[in-house]
């Protein structure tokens, strides 16, 4: 793991939102560790499985007889939309995309539009004009689908963006994308060894618009 940023201009810069640019974690393990439990699911052991992925396809994989993916997870979106209370923002996020132009960032995540847009508000994020949601690609992360829609939907090709990710899923996704990567690790409580750059948060990291693109600089 690196801190040293990459040195080339970007055309768009792409961010997953949950443990990226905010902090929901404490509200989606509860919402998942009640589920777990009442699927009789060892709970400490099947929450890390949950970040990063649509809800559909972490209930899928499991192939529990009799259960409908599609209903469990639309239920689980519900209820993690009543439970934002302690969603907040990353340190610095906020005025971190405060000077981006508005075709040039998207939200890029696994979470349904409605959980998302709801998570942001709790958060008082701003929302993107751009966002590519759960319900719009066909196959999620770590699948690149997702990146590549949002750049193509940006007017922009993916190898000249640069992904904000948290999660190995979206690491995946970007680097399938053939996307820079730069790697949040705010909600991480042992950071996983990546050869990208890591920020701890967006309080020392600020945007340098030039005739290039949007370069990434310390904010010494």
């Amino acid at each position: 793991m690196t801190t040293i940023l990459p040195s080339r201009p970007f055309a768009a810069l792409l961010f997953d939102m949950d443990g990226t640019l905010i902090s929901s974690i404490a509200s989606a393990e509860r919402t998942w560790s009640r589920w777990a439990a009442a699927h009789g699911l060892d709970v400490a052991t099947f929450l890390p499985t949950i970040h990063g992925v649509r809800s559909v396809e972490t209930i899928r994989r499991l192939n529990l007889p009799g259960v409908d993916p599609e209903a469990e997870a639309a239920a689980i979106t519900r209820a993690e939309m009543e439970d934002v209370g302690d969603v907040t923002e990353i340190p610095g996020a906020r005025a971190f995309l405060a000077p981006l132009p508005p075709d040039r960032w998207a939200i890029v995540t696994s979470a349904p539009r409605a959980l998302a847009l709801r998570r942001l508000a709790a958060a008082d994020m701003p929302v993107p004009r751009l966002m590519v949601a759960a319900e719009d690609v066909a196959e999620g992360k770590p699948a690149p689908d997702c990146f590549l829609l949002a750049a193509r939907r940006l007017g922009v090709a993916a190898g000249d963006c640069c992904v904000f990710e948290d999660a190995p899923a979206g690491i995946r996704a970007a680097e399938a994308a053939g996307a820079s990567v730069v790697v949040v690790t705010a909600t991480h409580h042992e950071p996983a060894p990546t050869a990208y750059p890591a920020i701890p948060d967006y309080r020392t990291l600020r945007v340098v618009q030039d005739p290039d693109g949007l370069r990434l600089t310390p904010d010494i």
